[in-house]
């Protein structure tokens, strides 16, 4: 019987000092995840972020917003909790 290893996915979202003063940057990129927000909140659509920043794959921006929104949902069911305590 074969073990398969789960191997987690690299996040998406990383923070170096040495890449724009520990900017939340897009993996691999000097890009900061704020301004997919930006752009978004700007009306732009993904697609047009994307043509703006090559660097930036659709998979890493998708996986990038899934991640934000699971966090978001975490620190709400967090808050739930402790009022519900």
């Amino acid at each position: 019987m074969r073990h398969t290893r789960y191997m987690p996915e690299p996040p998406v979202i990383v923070r170096d000092p040495a890449v724009m003063s520990g900017t939340p940057c897009f993996r691999g990129t000097r890009v900061p995840f704020q301004n997919l927000f930006d752009y978004l909140q700007g009306g732009d659509t993904i697609d047009e972020f994307l043509e703006h920043f090559p660097g930036v794959t659709r998979a890493i921006a998708i996986g990038a917003l899934e991640s934000a929104k699971e966090f978001i949902s975490t620190e709400r069911l967090k808050i739930l909790l402790e009022e519900c305590a």
